[in-house]
């Protein structure tokens, strides 16, 4: 008779989840012996930074991926990194060992009290099966789940589970497969394309999941159609269109009022593929500018029933951009050149962050994939970066620090082939600094360019708009990262100017590497 661990190891494998992020302790010890040579476990220093690569992995990848972690203290501790996961909607399939079963209830050492309930609200689905012979069920409701919700799912197993004998129903499992369709109604279309015919002056919103579905080149080619003007949604986690085409307007602001404003004129908004909407600076105002309505399109429902304004449609945004690409005329285009990328700034002390963007963009090719945590340098980002590439960007999408080094390593095991950089601010670097190690081990080639001003920078800018300049904990001078990563087996380097920089960038090592690069503060 199977094992249930033999049972689950092959339903893993059939499933494709043979790529394993994890930091074990020893109720996951189990799970992981006589593990198949087709898989690979990714070793990561802390549960945090397990999280974080999976992250980045599963989004470059766009398929689900399996991490596994300690009971209740390792589960907490990658708790943080998991919110950014759960608004990128990245479908991890988050395992935890538990204590025997004979021993939760007496809370012995390593026990998960209430093991459905830690990670919740995060988590989309959380289980703990009922007996040993629940365990393949249970794997595969996680993995399904995570599909299904694209967001994390959490399963907690007693760890004496993975040597019980199955009878032959446990074969049932291997076999499953679990489908989602979400086309939209001929008369939704019809109603939407009836809609844009209408408009005086329709304006499109996309959000990251126009990248995340594979739907980028798809979204250009609508917008030219119909010479739509197009927004990115506020705190994009990924770019859904080219930043420097002629149609594209910007990134949204965070508030409320400031979404208004920059949509003041246009009486129909169409959101694809974002919530609506994610603010963060609190700036009261309508929500929406006089006289315009607003349309979602999104496959997430729970996005949809929360919007507080306009009128939601539950589907696909696929479907629904080839439905009215087939039911809209032509429009005449407008401008067809890229707009092209202003001088990059200067600093007095130190390099300006946009020289740094504008040496990126000069040296790097145009298919790089940037995993992005600076947050005090964003204007200066958009200002010169050229992104004309599906999976060109991400960034934390819940905003948790953290994820930018550990991230660009599961992105850059995911795109085997591809550059990638990782561009860090010196506070965040910090969150996820272990990522270091887990390059190293592995040789992969990400190269990390850690921009170092001495400040959490976002901090300082938000002390400023809520008048608190004296507050404490703003300054961390003094840290050298290219020592840091020579402790973690990545080689580093310092440069100070931008000839320098320009050199180091166009030479490309076989495995990780870290640039420190002293920038002058700005703000976001």
């Amino acid at each position: 008779m199977p094992t249930v661990r033999e049972i689950a190891h092959e339903f893993l494998e059939r499933r494709g989840l043979t790529t394993i992020f994890g930091n074990p302790g020893s109720n996951e010890l189990p799970f992981l012996a006589e593990l198949p040579d087709t898989f690979d476990y990714v070793l990561g220093l802390h549960e945090g930074v397990v999280v974080g690569m999976a992250d980045g992995y599963a989004q470059a990848t766009g398929r689900p991926v399996l991490v596994n972690l300690h009971a209740a203290a390792g589960s907490g501790n990658a708790m943080g990194a998991l919110t950014n996961s759960v608004h990128s909607r990245s479908p991890l399939v988050l395992t935890a060992g538990q204590q025997v079963r004979s021993a939760i209830g007496m809370d012995a050492m390593l026990a998960n009290q209430d093991a459905t309930q830690l990670m919740r609200p995060l988590v989309g689905w959380a289980g703990e099966p009922s007996c040993p012979a629940d365990v393949p069920r249970s794997l595969a409701q996680a993995v399904f789940e995570a599909e299904l919700q694209r967001r994390p799912t959490y399963l907690s197993v007693p760890y004496d589970d993975w040597t019980a004998d199955l009878d032959d129903n446990a074969a049932a499992t291997l076999d499953r497969t679990v489908r989602r369709g979400l086309a939209p109604g001929q008369g939704q279309l019809d109603d939407l394309a009836a809609r844009f015919a209408a408009a005086r002056d329709p304006v499109l919103v996309l959000g990251g999941d126009v990248d995340a579905l594979g739907l980028f080149d798809r979204a250009v080619a609508f917008a030219e159609h119909l010479a739509l003007p197009v927004w990115v949604a506020p705190s994009p986690h990924r770019l859904p269109f080219p930043n420097r085409h002629p149609l594209f307007r910007g990134v949204l602001p965070a508030g409320i009022g400031a979404v208004s404003s920059a949509l003041a004129g246009h009486d129909l908004v169409v959101v694809l593929g974002a919530p609506v909407f994610r603010y963060h600076q609190h700036v009261p105002g309508p929500f929406l500018p006089e006289g315009a309505e607003l349309v979602q399109v999104t496959d997430d429902p729970a996005a949809a029933a929360r919007a507080p304004v306009g009128e939601s449609l539950v589907a696909g945004p696929g479907p629904v951009l080839d439905g009215l690409l087939a039911r809209l005329p032509a429009r005449e285009p407008g401008e067809t050149a890229f707009v092209p990328n202003p001088e990059p700034g200067t600093g007095e002390r130190a390099l300006h962050p946009e020289q740094v963007f504008a040496a990126l963009r000069d040296t790097q090719p145009a298919d790089t994939s940037y995993v992005v945590e600076s947050t005090s340098t964003n204007s200066a980002w958009w200002r010169q970066m050229d992104l004309r590439r599906p999976g060109s960007y991400f960034w934390p999408a819940a905003g948790g620090l953290g994820f930018g080094m550990p991230a660009a390593v599961g992105v850059a095991m995911g795109l085997p082939g591809r550059q990638v950089v990782g561009v860090i601010g010196d506070g965040s670097a910090n969150y996820g600094i272990t990522a270091l190690w887990t390059a190293a081990r592995y040789r992969v080639p990400v190269t990390f360019v850690i921009l170092r001003n001495g400040t959490y920078g976002a901090l300082r800018w938000f002390a400023g708009l809520l008048g608190t300049e004296d507050v404490p904990g703003t300054e961390i001078p003094g840290m050298d990262f290219t020592a840091i990563a020579a402790g973690y087996g990545v080689p580093g380097t310092t440069v100070s100017d931008v000839d320098d920089l320009r050199a180091q960038l166009k030479t490309t090592p076989a495995g990780p590497r870290l640039i420190q690069v002293d920038t002058e503060l700005t703000t976001p």
